[in-house]
């Protein structure tokens, strides 16, 4: 878990208490997803379920050496056939309106911004909520 919490500190621009990763763990730890290299955590990706026919994609961080290299892709794919294997219908995460690189990354992987949300972020940015919907 140390790993992951630092790789998070390192990849994101929000901070968050370490005690969440923990929590996240353990209300769905099939949502909580690692890829390592020589090993090492390079990437993780958080999901939970939202509802029974719902799913969000809470975080998503690689490491700067390794990005470019598919791992972000690999660990999306692989959260996203989790939800699919559980019928979940439809996945939602919040990405902030200033991060053109991540939502370039989340329409690639078939999400569409469906919503706006003033002030999301604790710095006082606005995010856009993007969904994808699953086939079942």
């Amino acid at each position: 878990m140390f790993y992951v919490i630092k790789l998070a500190s390192e990849t994101l621009t929000e901070r968050y208490n370490p005690s969440l990763f923990s929590y996240f763990y353990e209300i769905f730890p099939d949502g909580f997803i690692v890829v390592e290299y020589n090993g090492r955590i390079i990437g993780f990706i958080i999901g939970v379920l939202t509802s029974p026919h719902s799913g969000r994609i809470l975080m998503i961080g690689v490491s700067p050496k390794h990005r470019g290299k598919g791992m972000g892709s690999r660990l999306i794919e692989e959260l996203l056939q989790e939800f699919i294997n559980r019928n979940i219908s439809y996945v939602d995460l919040e990405v902030s309106t200033d991060n053109e690189k991540a939502i370039s990354f989340y329409h690639k992987h078939g999400f569409r911004i469906i919503d706006h949300i003033k002030q999301f972020y604790q710095d006082g940015r606005d995010a856009y909520v993007m969904r994808r919907l699953l086939s079942l």
